[in-house]
């Protein structure tokens, strides 16, 4: 009798701590949101920095579209889409983050410890993305295109979401340092193959068309987080805004060395990927110089 009297009166319990607990949990992030929202009105920079990674992140999804009528693209193109997001990347990490950088602490009263100081901050970068490599299990999308055994899809998405990162942070911090438009453009851009080849390799993992183009579009939404700490580093640097620059700057080279020039320049397809890493450089130039 008493275990029934326990098992009745527990369960309604259990129900009303759960029901409390979300109620507690929608209050917070209500609050949360509100204070964002705040915050953000009053930083206009820093809205624009989210602003400008969220709109670059759904190029993602734009890019994942065709997959939904046209499937894989076709092994002879991947070498060059992949070397045009490199080179274009590796573009707007030098004119848009670290010559900005440069010039700032070119001006100062002090060029050579702060000049130190900002390679360091580039250095930093570069190990940061090297220790988050390390510390995340992931499977490059190149080793599927190989032919080789087949990774989790798990593993795959956390390859690209680590590869995004570096894109949303330099996009948020180039935008919220009021830089031009010429970054979020050509990070938008370049994101538009990478959609495509984020689909097709969702697609050669067993995913439906729909979903694999959904998941390339979440992968893409990675750079918001990206550009939401780089909103943040970018209001707490102050002064030290070159810092934050040179940072984003070596991030963004560590993953056109690491993730997309490896990528590109497969055996057999290295003229194709220094094609296209030079028209992606070719593109941040024009877009550089008119923006």
């Amino acid at each position: 009798m008493s275990q029934l009297v326990i098992r009745h009166y527990t369960r309604p319990t259990a129900r009303r701590h759960l029901w409390t607990g979300l109620a507690m949990a929608v209050v917070a992030l209500a609050f949360a949101a509100e204070q964002s929202m705040h915050w953000l009105a009053a930083h206009p920079m820093a809205a624009r920095g989210l602003e400008a990674s969220l709109l670059a992140g759904l190029a993602t999804g734009l890019g994942a579209i065709p997959v939904l009528f046209m499937r894989r693209p076709q092994e002879r193109l991947m070498a060059p889409m992949l070397g045009l997001a490199g080179g274009m990347m590796l573009a707007a990490s030098l004119f848009s983050l670290l010559v900005p950088a440069v010039q700032n602490v070119a001006a100062s009263g002090a060029p050579w410890p702060l000049g130190i100081v900002t390679a360091a901050a580039l250095m930093a970068g570069v190990g940061l993305m090297q220790q988050m490599d390390s510390r995340t299990a992931h499977a490059h999308v190149e080793s599927i295109e190989a032919g080789q055994a087949m990774p989790q899809v798990g593993l795959v998405i956390a390859a690209i979401a680590l590869h995004n990162v570096p894109e949303g942070l330099a996009v948020g911090i180039s935008a919220a340092a009021g830089a031009d438009h010429g970054m979020t453009l050509g990070i938008a851009i370049q994101n538009i193959p990478e959609g495509w080849i984020v689909a097709s390799a969702m697609i050669a993992l067993g995913a439906a068309p729909l979903r694999a183009a959904l998941i390339a579009l979440a992968t893409g939404l990675v750079e918001p987080v990206g550009g939401l700490f780089g909103v943040i580093a970018s209001s707490l640097a102050g002064s030290a805004l070159p810092l934050a620059l040179a940072a984003a700057a070596g991030a963004m080279l560590w993953a056109v060395s690491h993730e997309l020039i490896p990528a590109s320049h497969q055996p057999g397809r290295e003229a194709a990927g220094t094609a296209g890493l030079a028209t992606g450089f070719a593109v941040m130039t024009v877009l550089a110089t008119a923006f």
